[in-house]
């Protein structure tokens, strides 16, 4: 059968109701009734993931119940050329499952089982809409959990963790998700059935599950994954160091760093950040410090006391003001569920927030925070700074209210401008949250057009007509001309990148 090619986004309503009714007509063959959304007031709540300045309706949405389905899904979309978006809890934050106009959006949160667990191998094979926190619930009674912890755990599933290789607070020392992971099975763009990594360390051939781990669901469907489960240590402590100055606060991370001592988790929050959180969870935070670090020890009872008095040294050296260390286990998760709440407790205080995922080196982080406090005056929008200090991965908060096209406007100036200078400082646009849509033009700044034809070749060879996830991560040749105009025009960040156009 020939395979038609993807319809171009800008079709007229006739056009896309027929293509609708076409679409729907195949699928309702290879799905059962209660498996298939395609009325509007279905399809609107898949519309968006986190990133909720975006959206776009989808022709239909399929939410199989088995492999099989999924892979008769994947084939009907390839013969009628149908473009197909994979989506999990809907929890990203960069618009890596908005739908496609004229696509299918595949839900695939009815994967939710936990297949196997071996306390032996310290293994679980789980289906890919297994939440995140799910997982370490499950292996605790054998003493194990699964190591990386995004903010959004109690939601997040496994599968969406994959597509962004999604990281957590404790990150730093165990890794993020591809550090975490053995094998990923899955479906091509054609249905056919396939698997990446292995049970063993390693596997004969070319290295493909670091390339399908963070790939942002352009190259492959993922339906299950392997985990490593890692044993829960003996105890944990946490320091809450307060600093009166950024400078001071971002010097001790490189201290800590430099010190070699690899915190459990290292994180920042800024004045703002803090007094977001403290309001919402009690944290029993500093709210007269200009900047915290939460620095957390884990393993045994001596490694632990040693770790933090290592650690509450170099802190002391560095300018800490104020320092207290969790007494038990309740006052440790107290501290951390600031952090965790960092989110919701902005969204508390906006309207709405963008949130950037954007890294640079370590030693970088106080000319960060200063060069968006500068921002904030700019584009005149207030910024929450939340950080993984310890791998130099920044998530600030540009709050806005996405009802004024004014603020929306400067809200994304704003973002590109921080992405932008920290590729000027030697990092990069993201970090664990992905490129999605959010970060297309900012891809152009970073990555010259040699590059980004390679990042093609290497979705064609999965994905040779381009029906999976089409529009994100790689940004056209024509968009990235057009971005660098605009940036002449405005006068914005002159970045050799930029001199091309």
């Amino acid at each position: 059968m020939t395979t038609a090619a993807p319809r171009a986004l800008d079709a007229a309503p006739s056009e896309r109701m027929a293509r609708q009714l076409e679409v729907v007509a195949a699928l309702q063959a290879v799905l059962p009734a209660h498996a298939l959304l395609w009325q509007s007031e279905d399809t609107t709540p898949y519309e968006c993931d986190g990133l909720t300045a975006y959206r776009e309706r989808p022709l239909a949405v399929a939410l199989p119940e088995t492999e099989a389905q999924v892979g008769a899904v994947l084939r009907t979309c390839h013969d009628l050329g149908v473009p197909v978006v994979a989506r999990g809890a809907g929890t990203g934050l960069s618009g890596g499952a908005m739908p496609h106009a004229l696509g299918v959006t595949l839900g695939l949160a009815k994967f939710n089982r936990i297949l196997q667990l071996d306390k032996f191998s310290r293994t679980a094979v789980v289906q890919c809409g297994v939440r995140n926190l799910a997982i370490s619930e499950a292996a605790a009674a054998h003493g194990l959990y699964y190591a990386p912890d995004p903010s959004s755990q109690i939601a997040c599933t496994i599968g969406g963790n994959v597509a962004e290789n999604s990281g957590g607070v404790h990150c730093l020392k165990y890794g993020l998700t591809l550090h975490n992971v053995l094998k990923v099975r899955g479906f091509t763009a054609e249905g056919e059935l396939v698997e990446f990594g292995g049970d063993a360390l390693d596997v004969p051939g070319l290295d493909l599950l670091s390339v399908v781990v963070g790939s942002e669901g352009m190259l492959a469907v993922i339906t299950e994954v392997t985990v490593k489960l890692t044993p829960k240590p003996q105890v944990a402590r946490c320091i809450m160091a307060s600093f009166d100055d950024l400078r001071k606060a971002g010097d001790a991370v490189a201290a800590i760093i430099g010190a070699g001592i690899i915190p459990a988790g290292l994180e920042m929050m800024d004045k703002p950040m803090t007094a977001a959180v403290e309001d919402f969870v009690h944290a029993g935070y500093d709210l007269t410090a200009e900047a915290i670090l939460l620095c957390e020890s884990d393993g045994t009872p001596e490694e632990v006391a040693e770790e933090i008095e290592r650690m509450m040294d170099v802190l002391a050296g560095a300018g800490a003001t104020r320092m207290e260390v969790s007494a038990d286990e309740a006052q440790r998760l107290k501290f951390w569920s600031g952090r965790k709440n960092a989110f919701p407790a902005s969204g508390r205080i906006s309207p709405d927030y963008m949130c950037m995922d954007s890294t640079i080196p370590r030693k970088r982080l106080a000319d960060i925070l200063l060069a968006i406090a500068e921002m904030e005056k700019k584009y005149g929008l207030r910024c929450c700074n939340v950080f993984h200090a310890g791998d130099g991965n920044l998530h600030p908060l540009i709050l806005f209210d996405a009802n004024d096209p004014d603020q929306l406007e400067r809200c994304e100036r704003f973002g590109a401008d921080i992405l932008e200078t920290s590729v000027a400082m030697g990092g990069t646009v993201t970090g664990e949250h992905g490129v999605g849509v959010e970060k297309l033009n900012s891809m152009c700044v970073q990555f010259s057009p040699a590059e980004r034809e390679q990042m093609l070749a290497l979705k064609q060879a999965f994905d040779r007509i381009g029906l999976l996830n089409p529009g994100k991560v790689i940004p056209t040749l024509h968009r990235c001309a057009e971005y660098g105009k605009m940036h002449v025009r405005r006068g914005l960040l002159p970045f050799p990148e930029l001199e091309r156009f």
